[in-house]
């Protein structure tokens, strides 16, 4: 995927300081500038560094600052469920939107403290109309994915479909509580899930074995994070995370697999106020 040229010119302060691995450039991939791709280490890693890297990528994870912010929200008597036993649409906008504020600013901070640019890391030097529409051209095939997964697993494995019905769509009452929705999806979904996927393929490339090792652990962290809408959802929901894991990987931005995961999210709420 990358080689190393025998005369490579001075690079920019912030490269230099990336972290104990250091980077080198993309020569075959269309659209992304030489910028940021983990190269073998300078130096043997040292078991503090991976135990650091560790705990940063489980508290950008999103579980601890979730429990963090239910706890807080309960204290403050806002309930998870209304009375009828669905999720409380107040209650899953406040913490969704709170706790995407939380993890992308808690990345940049811990970027930040390592020396290293959240711009390079996250969004890549690339040409950023060129990935957006890259996030664009994923939407139909990811999508393809899902159904054709999703056909497999009711034809062979029916009983993980365990879950008739979408517990979120209960939420989605009117056109305003979907517009409502529309926001979350595209703020917590979208942007801050990319952020967090990003940044945890980043600090696994560098300290824990490698970046593709990242896209398997948050692939399968990802498609737990839907287990409430049952097996079958859960499945597909890790493949997309995969399918954006590697996105994020070879293209070494968050452009793209954002687009395409907001606009995924979008057509999914689209599609469920036309069919009702």
């Amino acid at each position: 995927m990358t080689d190393r040229a025998t005369n490579v010119p001075a690079q920019p302060p912030e490269l230099q300081s990336a972290g104990p691995e250091t980077e080198r450039g993309s020569c075959h991939n269309p659209g992304v500038l030489p910028s940021a791709e983990l190269s073998e280490p300078a130096r043997p890693v040292l078991p503090l560094e991976r135990l650091g890297a560790l705990f940063e990528v489980i508290l950008c994870s999103g579980f601890p600052t979730q429990i963090l912010l239910i706890t807080v929200l309960r204290a403050f008597g806002l309930p998870t469920h209304n009375g009828d036993g669905a999720l409380n649409p107040r209650f899953v906008f406040t913490i969704s939107m709170v706790d995407a504020l939380f993890v992308i600013g808690l990345i940049v901070l811990l970027l930040r403290a390592h020396g290293e640019s959240a711009r390079d890391v996250l969004l890549g030097r690339v040409r950023m109309l060129r990935e957006a529409l890259l996030g664009i051209a994923l939407i139909p095939f990811v999508f393809f994915v899902v159904a054709v997964l999703l056909a497999i697993i009711l034809t062979w494995a029916p009983y993980l479909h365990n879950v008739p019905r979408n517990p979120l769509e209960d939420m989605l009452t009117t056109r305003t509580d979907a517009a409502i929705f529309a926001v979350v999806v595209l703020v917590a979904g979208g942007v801050r899930e990319e952020v967090q996927r990003g940044f945890i393929v980043h600090r696994f490339g560098q300290y824990l074995g490698g970046g593709i090792f990242g896209v398997l652990f948050y692939s399968v962290f990802f498609g737990l994070g839907h287990f409430e809408q049952g097996y079958d959802a859960a499945i597909a929901t890790a493949m997309l995370g995969f399918i954006w894991g590697v996105t994020y990987l070879r293209r070494r931005s968050i452009v793209a697999p954002m687009v395409s995961h907001a606009g995924f999210n979008l057509a999914q709420i689209v599609k469920h106020v036309a069919l009702r």
